[in-house]
């Protein structure tokens, strides 16, 4: 009983100690900034003329232009004091047992490593395509300085209420402004970049924390969570408002309470119930370009209240209207517009899909985000996120014409493949030669023979020689939207084959079923055959048939070619 009391004191003693260490602390960097700002700076110049007249007048011009210039010695050097990343002393960082609740690095894989200061939202969109590593109020400085990272990534949706970095960067919240301030100097002082993304509101300090870029936006849409991936044929037919998370504010209020008295309804769904919500109706209401685009991935019509999205995104998939008060009519017709057309049709789905997989989607954002820093050596690079995109054309032609029509195909990919590969006997043919000059990379091996009809052992042995994740297989031109469908396809659904349905490899012996016959004329549903266009390396090397590779637990998505023109005008 003793022992507990005296534990019990010892930990308020250190509380009391780690308390007035911090308040030191933050005592001394008020003095700090105080003592390199420019308005002390002028009082210092002016007071100093005013001592030595003789040589402090002629001295003054100069040193208030320096001071303009900002290039002053002592500010300079008050700068890089400031900048110093000194330990945060907290009662929460201290205590031995936070070392117990510190988050870990997780697995190693060859993705970007991130330091993350992130809302639960934001960390589900990204997770994917980089490897997040969670940084919390009370183990920000153990975690830190016990992995290795290539980028610092923190998003003001984090500062939200109820998050444990609730109201960062707010006066009231100093122990986890100060906090954070530590990781961004501290990755600072490493060389490691760290980015703000302002994907919500928050307070104004956490923008002056110190951030090297800043980017104003959200993280784009996370394909693998916003998607038309088995989706109920029968959905809701009439339009829902489904609610940002800020609340609509100028023009935009009033047309929705317009559109409510008309009998509009709606809700604010959670961030993890929003997929199903959007999957569940045919047609939205909504006041946020992102959330837009998120419905639109989900095959749902959006009407879009008080914005100005860029022109190619305007069309029969996405309406809008203006923030204007008095738009309360053209509201109205909008809305029964986007009532009486339903859901999207599978050509504006395939074009809306591939508009965001190719401008939108998240990492293609973190890619544009992280190539605004200057990541260490080493790193990978920023468009390390689109790995997970890279593909290999697998191809057999057999003769100077099919080369060329392969190269034609190829060359006008909206998604280029990152190699191609073809056997040896075909590599000097005209299109293959073609591809060469163009400088795309081509690989070529000896153990296949070009032909027609390539056996699953062919295609085995050409995706031993690949170095990319996927594997397309070429058989005749399929479009300029070839990969870019089905590599988009993947990306939604996380299957490990994409490619049209078919009844069933046993259909030519009558052994169809039910089943096989209802999936047979769908997209993006999960089916028991396809015939493979895209399918990944470890799948395709096993050299497998087609008809098997369910049994041996492999996810098979249907999505059958479309060679109707583009809605949206790609």
């Amino acid at each position: 009983m003793t022992k507990r009391r005296e534990q019990s004191q010892t930990e308020k003693l250190r509380k009391a100690l780690s308390e007035r260490e911090a308040q030191l602390q933050e005592a001394q960097a008020r003095l700090a900034a105080l003592e390199g700002s420019t308005s002390l700076q002028v009082g210092r110049a002016l007071t100093s003329a005013a001592k030595r007249p003789g040589r402090g007048l002629v001295r003054l011009p100069r040193d208030l232009y320096r001071l303009w210039r900002g290039d002053d010695p002592a500010g300079q050097a008050g700068a890089r004091r400031r900048r110093t990343a000194e330990p945060v002393r907290s009662y929460d960082a201290e205590r031995q047992e936070a070392r117990l609740l510190a988050g870990t690095a997780g697995p190693q894989d060859d993705r970007l490593v991130v330091a993350g200061v992130l809302s639960p939202e934001a960390r589900a969109a990204i997770d994917p395509y980089v490897r997040v590593v969670p940084l919390r109020p009370h183990d920000a400085q153990v975690v830190f300085d016990s992995i290795g990272i290539d980028a610092v990534l923190v998003s003001a949706s984090a500062a939200a209420p109820g998050t444990p970095w609730a109201h960062t960067g707010d006066p009231a919240a100093l122990d986890r402004t100060r906090a954070l301030r530590w990781i961004v100097e501290s990755a600072a002082s490493r060389g490691i970049p760290s980015v703000l993304v302002r994907d919500a509101p928050a307070p104004p300090g956490l923008a002056r924390i110190g951030f090297d870029a800043v980017h104003d936006g959200g993280l784009g849409v996370p394909l693998h969570r916003f998607n038309p991936v088995a989706v109920e044929p029968d959905r809701a037919p009439a339009p829902v408002h489904v609610s940002a998370a800020t609340p609509a504010r100028g023009a935009a209020a009033p047309l929705l309470a317009a559109l409510a008295e008309d009998g509009l309804r709606g809700g604010a769904p959670r961030w993890s119930d929003l997929p199903d919500v959007l999957r569940a109706g045919s047609g939205v209401v909504v006041t946020d370009p992102a959330l837009a685009d998120r419905a639109l991935a989900c095959g749902t019509r959006a009407l879009l209240l008080g914005s100005h999205p860029e022109p190619e995104r305007v069309g029969s998939a996405l309406r809008t209207v203006p923030a204007d008060p008095d738009a309360r009519h053209a509201a109205a017709r909008e809305l029964a517009d986007v009532r009486s057309a339903g859901a999207l049709t599978p050509e504006e789905l395939r074009s809306v899909l591939r508009l965001i997989f190719l401008r939108l989607a998240t990492p293609v954002r973190l890619a544009e985000i992280l190539g605004g820093v200057r990541l260490a050596p080493g790193s990978g690079g920023a468009s390390l996120p689109l790995k997970g995109r890279r593909v290999a054309l697998l191809a057999l032609p057999v003769d100077d014409t099919s080369s060329l029509a392969l190269a034609d195909d190829v060359l006008n990919q909206m998604h280029p493949p990152a190699e191609v590969v073809v056997p040896k006997g075909s590599a000097r043919f005209a299109g293959v030669e073609r591809l060469r000059s163009h400088g795309l990379p081509l690989r070529t091996t000896a153990n296949v023979e070009p032909a027609v009809d390539p056996r699953p052992r062919d295609w085995a042995r050409m995706a031993e020689v690949a170095g990319s994740g996927w594997a397309a297989l070429w058989r005749e031109p399929r479009g300029a939207a070839f990969l870019a469908d089905t590599v988009c396809a993947a990306e939604c659904s996380g299957a490990d084959a994409v490619g049209p349905a078919i009844a069933s490899w046993a259909a030519a012996h009558g052994a169809a079923d039910a089943v096989d016959w209802a999936g047979a004329d769908q997209d993006y549903v999960f089916v028991s055959a396809i015939q493979p266009d895209l399918a990944r390396r470890d799948l395709l090397v096993r050299a497998l048939h087609p008809g098997v590779w369910n049994r041996r637990g492999a996810r098979l998505l249907a999505l059958n070619p479309v060679h109707t023109a583009d809605p949206v005008g790609h």
